[in-house]
């Protein structure tokens, strides 16, 4: 009989401390809730940097998690007294490896809860609704006259003189313009900026300018010489497509980034040292849901 009792108090102590454990279990589920992400146009970041999550609770961030992958949905399990109260979603772009546990300056979408769901948007890098361009064909960085269509130059010379042919707004935080020549299909960098009045940051380092100097003190570049594989250069723009991009500073990514305010295809009549117009951009904005 005593042999029984032992055998049933060990019995009911297993099974108290089974469900004192399903329990604890349950209540550790049921702290954290999903966060759905769906996003549209948001384009693979280099090996070096990730995506990050981050929901404004009481003022300051909290982490919803990283990500590489571009294809959405994607949920995410968050602290569910945290995902209630947040008030605010931002997307940022973060080193692969970061020491650092805050938000890097380079944010690229937001949005405002409304309800259990917000509506995000990139309109937090700049307005670029009111974007024009200009630019002319000529390659003032050598001493020859025969090869002016293979170079393009961001400024507008119209009445007579240079004057910046980039009309763009001061970006955020952690962004930079580049320009772009895409020949055949591939785009070449003409350099980063951030100021379209003056010339860009590679102009001093380009290895495809001339040898008679750096430019003319605006964004822009000479395709002369040391021409990626499978090109030639010199080139002749004409009918190449010219881009002004924006893109996360730093950035370990060779191509353009999804944001693109201008484009323009140079015209099979263009005429060398003669302003070409981009006309206005098109409203380039990255657009996507949050919902929890």
């Amino acid at each position: 009989m005593i042999k029984k009792m032992i055998l049933g108090a060990l019995a009911l102590g297993f099974f108290a401390t089974s469900c004192s454990s399903d329990d604890d279990a349950a209540a550790a589920v049921s702290t954290t809730s999903g966060l759905t992400i769906n996003l549209d146009g948001l384009e693979a970041l280099g090996d070096d940097f990730v995506y990050e999550g981050w929901v404004i609770v009481d003022g300051s961030p909290v982490s919803t998690g990283r990500f590489s992958s571009v294809a959405f949905p994607q949920t995410f399990q968050v602290n569910t007294a945290q995902l209630s109260a947040a008030t605010t979603f931002v997307l940022s772009i973060e080193p692969t490896v970061d020491p650092d546990p805050l938000p890097a300056a380079t944010k690229i979408l937001a949005g405002d809860f409304s309800g259990n769901s917000a509506a995000v948007n990139s309109n937090l890098v700049a307005d670029f609704s009111l974007v024009e361009g200009a630019y002319i064909l000529a390659t003032p960085t050598d001493l020859d006259n025969t090869n002016e269509s293979s170079g393009v130059w961001f400024l507008d010379n119209s009445s007579g003189s240079a004057v910046t042919g980039l009309t763009l707004p001061t970006l955020s935080d952690g962004w930079k313009y580049e320009g772009w020549a895409v020949i055949d299909g591939t785009p070449v960098s003409t350099g980063t900026f951030t100021n379209a009045s003056m010339e860009d940051d590679n102009a001093a380092t380009s290895p495809f300018k001339g040898d008679a100097g750096n430019g003319p003190g605006y964004p822009g570049e000479d395709y002369l010489q040391n021409a990626p594989t499978g090109m030639t250069f010199p080139t002749d723009l004409k009918g190449a497509t010219i881009v002004i991009s924006v893109e996360p500073s730093p950035d370990n990514n060779p191509a353009p980034f999804t944001l693109k305010p201008l484009a323009h295809m140079v015209p099979s009549d263009a005429m060398d040292h003669t302003t070409i117009n981009m006309g206005a951009g098109p409203v380039t904005s990255l657009i996507g849901s949050v919902t929890r």
